[in-house]
């Protein structure tokens, strides 16, 4: 079990130009095969992000550099980059530590090099470890080393208690032939734990061949975990959100779990790799019980941990991503505009806090009404509302999902009945919808809420976050943690930090891919826009505040902290709606202005009729190709100038068709068989989706309901926010349950 000493020096040094310069051609090579994107494309996106460029500007603006590799491309390539070069990091580490105990040789050294995951430089790092007091290491202290080499050696001849009788010394505690060869054996099994092949075979086994067992700690318990009470499931097929819902479970001590691999198939396949054939029977009998004591007490314990580990990150990281996809649709549900709306903040006891805002969503008036069990003081309450309704021309009424949220709109669609049947002004128009308001109470209990309505109290500032999410989703839904918007599946059983890190970035993208208007924007939204950090959005504000709105994008400049890479990265994604300049008002970016000004004179086009028929007209009959060519500008950008100057104002939220309202109330005992509704999707996850018909609680549409056709995964077919045609399988009115189908049923 000797290694060769290494004649060379190491890396323990920091490593030179040229070696970091070789690491990253490496690095990129490696990349580029994982994700399979070409290594041109690599090597672009690796030199901006080393450039501090952000992922929406690299995405949007330099596409000729990257070949057009869209946001999702370069965050798994900034994701892998940082994965990399951490390894790289561990691997110099490794090689310095084990340099340093006088162990290292060039093999070992190159095997640590060329290990492409960081699970293999720990497996290789293993023996080298300093570790507590085990078994072997005291065996050795009582000087059994020889003793183990001696066995390992495998002679063809001898028996190990004989020569274990050498080592009898009572002074260091080896009282028998027998403790000495336990003590030998001891030894022989950490060595074999510890070897990076072994544990590389025995993983890959237990990942290909294990069965995940659980059974109930309480059978007779009722639990929300009871079909996990005697189940079993191959590894390699568990989903993951089995895999986090028994983990939970277990977590929780409902749950026991183990996990079952055919130990005689591992003994088999070391003793093979192990046990020589010509080797004396009493050694390669003692090398048998080797091999299963390493691998019952040391292996697989260890072992089990790993894949257990590897499972659950790999379920976080997909709930992650399910998480992350609904969430960028939630904040890229179309805005209603133009609407004044009441938000309504449902309760029992407390009474329904009541907030007016105007069509851009200026608090106008809060209220306070008990139309609900314990006060039922519906004619004070339908007093309340009309007058708010009346005073500003309320078109529209959201209630919030919450606790009450059925009763209150009960109360709301009876009084929109009165006033249609009396003829109120408005009556016609006046609609309502139930919005989900997960992270109101935490955004009302906020500072930066107390900021905003320093008057209100929590449930007040409550109910303007209601009125406001349907108004501009993305706007108001930014001042709340990401995580605790409620769209995700076991998002409080993933990793709080990687998922903050996501959603951060789910965030970020969709407010880049819609847009800021610079002049009306909160600090919250800002902070999202790329280059810009929350001191620079608070920056802004109170630069606006203090000299008025902005009336050119380059003003920008004069805002303290915004210096030039700021100012570059994050200038293209700020709008002026009014400006002076159109092309403020537009995507293009500052950098693009003098293509524009070659475009239009080419065209014979003048800056201020950017938007009106004429420009769209000749700019679609325009040759892009030939004009890229003759202005010196890539294609990818010409196109997106064009496009941008077609439509100045756009906002790609309104492509999507608009929320459902209603004017009436349905009932889960309203529910039968075969019925067909209309409904918006509120959750999207691994079995399926949740969509809201108008009853107390949302139906589960699932995924073997969703199409026709064979659905991989429910984000295939729906997305949050969509508005879908369903028709009801079942309704159980003991639990509130509703199973729905789109499949129309024969």
């Amino acid at each position: 079990m000797k290694r060769e000493q290494s004649t060379t020096d190491t890396s323990s040094a920091k490593p030179t130009d040229e070696q970091l310069a070789v690491e990253k051609e490496r690095i990129i090579r490696q990349i580029s095969e994982e994700l399979s994107i070409p290594l041109t494309k690599v090597k672009s996106a690796v030199s901006l992000l080393d450039e501090g460029n952000t992922i929406p500007f690299i995405a949007r603006y330099r596409k000729e550099m990257t070949g057009e590799l869209d946001e999702n491309q370069l965050r798994d390539i900034e994701e892998r980059l940082q994965y990399r070069r951490n390894l790289e990091d561990r691997k110099r580490e490794v090689i310095r530590l084990i340099d340093e105990q006088g162990k290292l040789t060039d093999q070992l050294q190159q095997s640590i090099i060329a290990a492409g995951k960081l699970q293999e430089v720990e497996d290789l790092y293993r023996p080298y470890r300093q570790k507590r007091k085990t078994r072997a290491s005291v065996a050795k202290e009582r000087g059994l080393e020889p003793l183990a080499n001696w066995i390992w050696a495998q002679p063809k001849q001898g028996d190990p208690l004989v020569e274990a009788a050498r080592y009898i010394n009572s002074e260091k505690g080896v009282a028998s032939a027998e403790e000495a060869l336990q003590g030998a054996m001891d030894i022989l099994a950490e060595n074999i734990a510890d070897d990076a092949a072994t544990r590389a075979w025995v993983r890959k086994f237990t990942q290909d061949q294990g069965l995940l067992r659980t059974e109930a700690k309480d059978a007779k318990a009722e639990t929300v975990y009871e079909m996990y009470y005697a189940y079993q499931e191959p590894v390699r097929k568990l989903p993951p959100h089995r895999v986090l819902a028994i983990n939970r479970g277990e977590r929780e001590e409902v749950l026991r779990v183990t996990l079952d691999v055919p130990s005689e198939r591992v003994h088999e396949w070391m003793g093979r790799n192990i046990v020589r054939k010509f080797t004396a029977a009493p050694i390669q009998a003692v090398l048998v019980s080797v091999i299963e004591d390493a691998y019952k007490r040391l292996i697989a314990p260890s072992i089990e941990r790993e894949v257990r580990n590897e499972m659950t990150e790999k379920a976080e990281e997909h709930a992650i991503s399910i998480f992350s996809v609904n969430l960028r649709n939630l904040l890229l549900s179309p805005p209603v505009r133009g609407q004044v709306v009441l938000g309504v903040d449902p309760a029992y006891r407390t009474g329904c806090k009541l907030a007016a805002v105007d069509d851009i969503g200026k608090l106008l008036e809060v209220a306070v009404s008990y139309p609900t069990p314990p006060n039922n003081k519906v004619a004070d309450a339908e007093r309340i509302v009309n007058g708010l309704i009346d005073r500003y021309g309320v078109n529209l009424i959201v209630i919030g999902n919450g606790t009450a949220s059925r009763e209150t709109e009960q109360f709301i669609a009876d009084l929109i009945g009165k006033r249609r049947a009396a003829g109120a002004a408005g009556a016609a128009e006046l609609k309502y919808m139930i919005v989900n308001e997960a992270g109101a109470s935490v955004y009302s209990a906020s500072k930066l809420a107390a900021e905003e309505f320093p008057a209100l109290d929590v449930s007040e500032r409550s109910a303007v976050s209601i009125a406001r999410r349907l108004q501009d989703p993305l706007a108001e839904l930014v001042k709340i943690e990401p995580k605790a918007i409620g769209v995700g599946q076991y998002q409080h059983d993933v990793g709080q930090k990687r998922l903050e890190e996501s959603l951060g970035g789910v965030v970020e993208s969709a407010v880049n891919h819609v847009g800021v208007d610079v002049n009306t924007a909160s600090p919250s939204l800002l902070s999202y826009v790329a280059g810009i950090n929350a001191t620079i959005a608070r920056n802004i504000v109170k630069h606006r505040e203090e000299n008025g709105k902005f009336k050119e994008r380059r003003e920008l400049q004069k805002v303290p902290r915004l210096g030039a890479k700021s100012y570059e990265q994050c200038v293209g994604f700020l709008r002026l709606p009014e400006g002076a300049n159109p092309l403020d008002r537009t995507p293009i970016h500052p950098e693009s202005y003098a293509v524009v000004d070659k475009l239009f004179r080419a065209l014979g086009l003048k800056l201020a009729d950017v938007g009106t028929e004429q420009v769209r007209t000749k700019l679609s009959e325009a040759d892009i190709v030939q004009l890229a060519g003759e202005l010196g500008v890539g294609i990818p950008t010409l196109r997106d100038i064009v496009e941008s100057l077609q439509r100045p104002g756009r906002d790609p939220r309104e492509e999507l068709p608009p929320p459902a309202f209603r004017t009436d109330v349905l009932q889960i005992e309203d529910l039968k068989p075969g019925m067909e509704l209309a409904g918006t999707v509120r959750n999207v996850i691994d079995f399926g989706a949740f969509v809201d018909i108008g009853i107390k609680n949302d139906g589960l549409v699932h995924i073997s309901r969703l199409s026709t056709k064979f659905v991989k995964h429910p984000t295939d077919v729906v997305s949050v926010g969509d508005t879908v045609t369903v028709w009801v399988l079942e309704a159980d009115l003991k639990k509130g349950r509703v199973s729905l189908t789109m499949v129309k049923p024969d």
